[in-house]
């Protein structure tokens, strides 16, 4: 039995094919222009969930990246802010060291004490800077919070605790800022472990910082050196019991449970040095006691032993300052370093996603062109032979 096709048809079926040829044509000439090889998931659906997953790895990484950057501009500005306080506090320590010059009067000790002020004004607006998106560096959390304001009672933070961290890779974060407390506030007093200062004084005689010599030996309490005459001294521990005696030469070494302090000059008989545990103080208040220190106008020996142990206490407290700032500046190198680290780590694991994401993706020209002008021909020989198809009509020859 035979089938008859209508000349309806043969030529539907020829279009068919004419369209089909020119929709794998187009789809190849998308693909050159674009370069890739897998446009929908019906290319190639397996591929097409590998790509994605690329894809989004790499995003990811774009990301990190820009974290990284905004990192790394906010550690410098950080690591600039901490060398410009590490030069205010040298810039002190040097004019503390000039008060001390005997051959100052009061005129000498007004001027350091004027350019004293004006440091540690400076020391505020340092610690209230901004980084380059406008927030502050040593607030904490609080971001937009101004840390540092001056009251009745001196310089008080406003800030938190907090320390910001940016992530920067798929497993790694880095702390972007200071805690204005810890930076500073929270500065050890005295040699750390404790203070010194003048109880009674009606002589000449001034305390050294102190040092603990056998830590083993060490009780952390609070200690009055006393002298009984000019010549001997007792040290009492906080119950007035005398746990240490001797006879006083200035300069000497006074040692008792593990510490040793250093007075000199002329004590006379009652007076009284307190050597107490440490705690915390801030380089502001630091800056004030010792402002107020040189606005004291020593007037004789009895003035100029307090000056000598106000100074002595400020220069401690200064040194501590500086050991802060000098750690919090290594802080800074080492979180710079890390992130050094972590994007060379991320810029090779990128390089890899992207191989395979070009490997999975990208086109081969070569390929694709040879397809394309076979598909040409197809296409021509499609359209040739509808041309012949319309000419087989009865009515062509009669």
């Amino acid at each position: 039995m035979s089938t008859r096709v209508s000349s309806a048809g043969m030529h539907d079926a020829a279009i068919l094919q004419i369209l089909a040829q020119q929709a794998k044509l187009a789809r190849t000439q998308e693909q050159i222009a674009s370069g890739k090889r897998v446009l929908s998931p019906a290319d190639d659906p397996v591929a097409t969930t590998q790509i994605l997953d690329l894809t989004r790895a790499r995003a990811q990484i774009e990301q990190y990246g820009k974290n990284t950057v905004a990192a790394t501009n906010r550690l410098q500005t950080a690591e600039s802010a901490l060398a410009d306080v590490g030069s205010v506090l040298q810039r002190v320590r040097e004019l503390t060291l000039q008060a001390g010059n005997v051959t100052n009067d009061a005129t000498a000790l007004a001027s350091i004490r004027t350019e004293l002020r004006a440091r540690v004004e400076e020391l505020q607006g340092i610690a209230n800077r901004r980084d380059a998106s406008g927030d502050y560096l040593f607030s904490g959390y609080s971001a937009q919070v101004t840390p540092f304001a001056r009251g009745a009672t001196g310089v008080a933070y406003a800030g938190d605790q907090g320390v910001r961290q940016l992530q920067i890779g798929p497993d790694q974060t880095v702390a972007v800022s200071f805690s204005g407390q810890d930076v500073f506030l929270d500065i050890p007093e005295g040699n750390g472990t404790f203070t010194t200062a003048a109880g009674v004084h009606t002589g000449s005689g001034s305390i050294d910082v102190g040092q603990v010599t056998n830590v083993a030996a060490w009780v952390r309490g609070t200690y009055t050196v006393r002298f009984n005459a000019p010549d001997s001294w007792d040290v009492l521990d906080s119950t007035n019991t005398v746990i240490a005696s001797g006879a006083y030469q200035s300069g000497s070494a006074i040692s008792f449970n593990g510490a040793q302090v250093t007075i000199s000059g002329a004590p006379a008989a009652g007076d009284t040095f307190v050597i107490a545990p440490a705690s915390k103080e801030s380089m502001f208040k630091t800056l004030d006691d010792l402002a107020s220190a040189l606005g004291a106008n020593p007037q004789g020996p009895v003035d100029r032993s307090q000056l000598y142990t106000d100074l002595g206490s400020a220069l401690q407290q200064i040194d501590q300052g500086l050991t802060r700032v000098l750690d919090r500046r290594a802080d800074v190198g080492a979180r710079l370093s890390m992130v050094d680290a972590t994007t060379e780590s991320r810029d090779s694991l990128d390089v890899n996603l992207a191989k395979s994401l070009s490997e999975m993706q990208d086109l081969d020209y070569a390929e694709a062109i040879s397809r394309m002008n076979q598909q040409m021909v197809s296409l021509q020989a499609a359209q040739a032979a509808y041309t012949r198809l319309g000419q087989m009509s009865l009515f062509d020859y009669l």
